[in-house]
């Protein structure tokens, strides 16, 4: 599968409700070849009105961060397991995340990252392993087919600032994780 084909296919998905209250799929922003992928949970609100990942108030938070550890956000590859929103922000259930993964799975072999970033405690479940606890376990990198850790998700730090100098610190370890492959 190529990257139009994969946008054809999340266009048409009705793999679980989801599908059929979106506005737009929301399925990347940045560089198809890149070394540093983000993966967060879900679209929100206005990434549903986009169909562009992280373009909210949690979006700009982020660039803020990517900025300030010295990455251009064109140069990296940011998606969600989930390609739709779920209703009122709600944390994805597993059967949308189950029903999303192939999607996911496409992407990251077509972009063929060195390391993957996931944002928030559900995208950790999901990917590095099902007892990740994002309080205790953030910043850390994992090895496997790819480096892999995790960060608060941006939403979070909107709630919660007093996480936003952990992410800090966490985001310029990833800056400088990146920096081997580039």
């Amino acid at each position: 599968m190529n990257f139009k084909q994969l946008e054809e296919a999340c266009e048409n998905c009705q793999k679980c409700p989801l599908g059929q209250f979106r506005n737009k799929v929301v399925l990347e922003r940045g560089n198809r070849q890149a070394k540093l992928m983000f993966v967060g949970e879900a679209p929100g609100g206005r990434e549903d009105e986009t169909g562009i990942p992280f373009v909210g108030p949690a979006g700009q938070l982020f660039d803020r961060y990517l900025a300030a550890a010295g990455i251009d956000r064109e140069e990296v590859y940011v998606c969600n397991i989930l390609k739709c929103r779920p209703p009122q922000n709600r944390d994805p259930l597993p059967a949308e995340q189950e029903a999303c993964m192939e999607y996911l799975r496409t992407q990251v072999r077509l972009v063929k990252p060195e390391i993957i970033v996931c944002l928030g405690r559900i995208a950790a479940m999901r990917l590095i392993d099902p007892d990740f606890k994002i309080t205790r376990d953030h910043g850390k990198f994992y090895k496997g087919s790819f480096r892999m850790c995790a960060l608060y998700h941006p939403s979070a730090l909107l709630r919660d600032p007093s996480k936003k100098e952990d992410t800090l610190r966490d985001m310029l370890a990833v800056a400088a994780e990146y920096r081997k492959f580039v």
